[in-house]
């Protein structure tokens, strides 16, 4: 539809609703450490990722003439002290080992749940201080769980004050209702079934409750997703309230090289949102103990636990600071030329005796100096609010022409 709005042709969508549908009516559930068989000669087994509920590392057994090849997938690897999971798990010995990288350049402190809350409580209480909303960009399945269970127990405490608590997000909404009805499965499980029903959470559904929040006065919580506020209803409460001086906006965990998330950390001073132009006045911090993602001494554990790795490790999933910086901690652990950090449209072939390159002989989607950078996107949406701040600083019509006249100029002469 937009496009059609535009002049453009219009988009193919890669799948339907109706897809979707159908596809849910192949899930199985399986228990972790259960082999299945997927195909003639092929088996998997799942071990708990200690990510969030029911996140999953993946082992595969392919049979070979001589001995099965056994390539392990970690998936996200969870961190240490997650209230509500307990630590990852996987096997040893395998061929080869595929492994993410998110943080392998970095370690968080090393502090317990109860040590966390106290920290949270430090930046509830001045939001609170300051009189306005504190809003929280939050993935919906687990990070929104574990922070209900912190601020319910800070709220219980007499530790922060008692406000209430929003969450505006649908798929957190149902998802926090999968995790009441399996309480009894997960760690904190009755501490989380509280928190679920204390009197200060509220759980909206529709767009009008939604927007009926931004009508409050004082402080309040609003947790809402999606976690790197590129999309859902985050960006319709930040919109709202990053101009606002009392407002406070805390990141819960990792932020993407070009989501949003990360140019407000960055300190970015006005940002678009839904086409409109917002100035960023409120408090941005980054508290990145809520994270479900391990660190990189975590990450070296997690690799230790996994050895001896008979071929290759392959790191992935993360930036350039993250793959290098895990493949200098991997060293003396495993041989540095047994490390690979393979690049978008790469492709290999895996044996028992050793990975091969395979030449696909087709162009790169992407140059690697582009990959997990920030592109023409972001340098367009940062023009054009450059130019509409020094169009509206000129001091009068006849310097704001000014400006206009010598931006056509550029762009008529776009080839000079």
């Amino acid at each position: 539809m937009r496009n059609a709005q535009r002049g453009r042709p219009p988009v193919e969508p890669i799948y339907t609703l109706q897809d979707a549908a159908a596809c849910m009516t192949l899930f199985r559930a399986l228990e972790y450490g259960a082999w299945t068989t997927v195909a003639d000669g092929l088996r998997a087994r799942f071990w708990n990722a200690g990510h969030l509920l029911g996140s999953a590392s993946v082992e595969l057994e392919i049979d070979r003439r001589d001995a099965p090849l056994r390539i392990m997938f970690s998936g996200d690897i969870g961190p240490g002290h997650k209230l509500l999971q307990t630590d990852p798990e996987g096997p040893a010995g395998v061929d080869y080992l595929i492994c993410e990288s998110t943080y392998g350049d970095r370690d968080r402190p090393d502090v317990s749940p109860e040590e966390r809350r106290t920290q949270l409580g430090d930046i509830v209480r001045g939001a609170a201080e300051a009189g306005g909303p504190l809003i929280i960009p939050s993935f919906a399945v687990e990070r929104t769980q574990e922070l209900l269970v912190d601020l319910y127990l800070l709220m219980q405490a007499g530790q922060v004050p008692s406000a209430p608590v929003f969450v505006d997000s649908p798929l957190a909404t149902r998802a926090s209702a999968i995790f009441e009805r399996h309480a009894k499965e997960i760690e904190q499980g009755d501490v989380l079934r509280q928190a679920l029903n204390s009197k200060e959470l509220r759980f909206t559904e529709t767009v009008e409750q939604s927007k009926a929040i931004n009508r409050l006065s004082g402080f309040f919580v609003v947790i809402a997703a999606s976690g790197m506020c590129d999309a859902g209803r985050i960006r319709h409460h930040l919109k709202a309230n990053l101009w606002r001086r009392n407002a406070t906006v805390m990141m819960a965990g990792y932020q993407a090289q070009g989501s949003l998330g990360r140019i407000l950390l960055d300190g970015a001073q006005r940002v678009r949102i839904q086409g409109e132009e917002v100035d960023v006045k409120a408090r941005i911090s980054l508290f990145e103990l809520y994270s479900g993602h391990a660190d990189a001494s975590e990450l070296v554990a997690w690799h230790k636990a996994r050895t001896p790795v008979r071929q290759r490790v392959f790191l992935t999933h993360g930036e350039d600071a993250g793959l290098g910086g895990l493949r200098g901690r991997l060293a003396g652990l495993i041989p540095h030329d047994k490390i690979i950090i393979p690049r978008l449209d790469d492709a290999f072939q895996l044996t028992p005796s050793g990975s091969l390159v395979v030449e696909l002989n087709e162009p790169r989607r992407l140059k690697s100096e582009k990959i997990a950078h920030l592109d023409w996107h972001n340098d367009l949406s940062r023009l054009l609010l450059d130019v509409n701040q020094a169009v509206s600083a000129a001091a009068d019509e006849r310097g704001r022409a000014a400006i206009i006249r010598r931006m056509r100029r550029a762009l008529e002469n776009k080839d000079a």
